[in-house]
């Protein structure tokens, strides 16, 4: 079968190459799926380049790719939930790939309303958002919602579930990205090139900053005396990407009234469902920025570390 492999670290255009490896074999309770279509997060964006450093202490996968969909070959033995055929999709190993194994409890039928790349679209980006706001942002109707980095990856989720919990959002994020964030359901947005989220004086109960370059203290200012501020990821050097700020806002948060959280999501089935019931009430769409094939993989992880992206950026697999 045809597979992106990886061997070291650095540029994706340098690393990632498309050649020919051996079928995965399963295990009793795993599931062989044929993939369709498997999504680039900047988690795989920075696994190829080997950052922060300390990651290269871990085994480094042959085959990158973390979540994707596509359609049940074969199922181990134990394997309850599914059968050939069954157009799945979830999380695992190994996804840039035209066969990858799963773990039964890693998948879920496909949403009946998504393609199989909205489908891919959806588990860790769509794991941290919903985890963001409900969990740590724990944000209710009625809720001023900020959304910092609001096109992205993550921040398209956020807008959208927060929404659907009944929150009035805000999104923050560049001038052409504004008609988008709009779109799937921010009533205001700011367009960092203009002003800054201190500008105007408005209060949030909630803030999630997915973008990672502004400071604690900046952060602060526009939160409510007893608001939240989430901050997903980080950016910065090579050895922490910008972890000492989220460390600073958990050593800070016993001493002050607002409630400063910083969280690593985590991936689980009770969670895909959620995810699932939201996209198949319409309440939630992936969003797509880009669609690239399998042997232009290198190019799907390039336009993820640019950090424009608007929304996931898929690659095509099967068809």
């Amino acid at each position: 079968m045809k597979a992106i492999t990886q061997n070291k670290y650095g540029s994706p255009a340098e690393v990632l190459k498309l050649e020919t490896v051996k079928m995965p074999t399963i295990k009793d309770d795993e599931v062989l799926v044929r993939v369709q279509a498997a999504a680039t997060h900047i988690g795989d964006w920075l696994l190829t380049r080997g950052w922060p450093y300390l990651v290269r202490l871990m085994p480094k996968a042959k085959i990158p790719g973390m979540e994707m969909s596509g359609i049940v070959e074969y199922v181990g033995k134990d394997v309850k939930e599914f059968g050939p055929c069954d157009e799945v999709f979830g999380w695992g190993k190994y996804a840039f790939a035209e066969y990858a194994t799963f773990s039964e409890k890693a998948l879920l039928l496909k949403p009946s309303n998504a393609t199989f790349e909205q489908a891919a679209a959806i588990p860790i980006s769509g794991f941290t958002a919903l985890q963001a706001v409900r969990d740590h942002g724990e944000v209710k109707a009625g809720h001023k919602v900020l959304v910092i980095g609001a096109s992205g990856a993550v921040g398209t989720f956020a807008v959208q579930i927060a929404k659907s919990y009944g929150a009035e959002v805000t999104g923050v994020g560049s001038a052409r990205n504004e008609d988008l964030v709009r779109s799937i359901g921010a009533d205001h947005y700011i367009d960092y090139s203009k002003q800054e989220i201190t500008d105007g004086g408005r209060q949030y109960d909630v803030i999630l900053d997915t973008a990672g370059n502004r400071s604690l203290s900046l952060l602060r200012r526009p939160l409510a005396k007893k608001g939240a501020l989430v901050i997903v990821g980080g950016s910065g050097g090579k050895w922490l990407m910008g972890v000492t700020r989220s460390i600073r806002a958990t050593m800070l948060s016993p001493l002050v009234s607002q409630r400063l959280r910083m969280f690593l999501a985590k991936n689980n089935k009770e969670d895909l469902a959620v995810l699932k019931e939201l996209i198949e009430s319409g309440d939630v769409t992936p969003i797509i920025d880009k669609t690239y094939k399998l042997n232009d993989a290198a190019q799907a992880v390039e336009n993820v570390g640019e950090r424009h992206s608007r929304g996931k950026t898929v690659i095509s697999v099967g068809g």
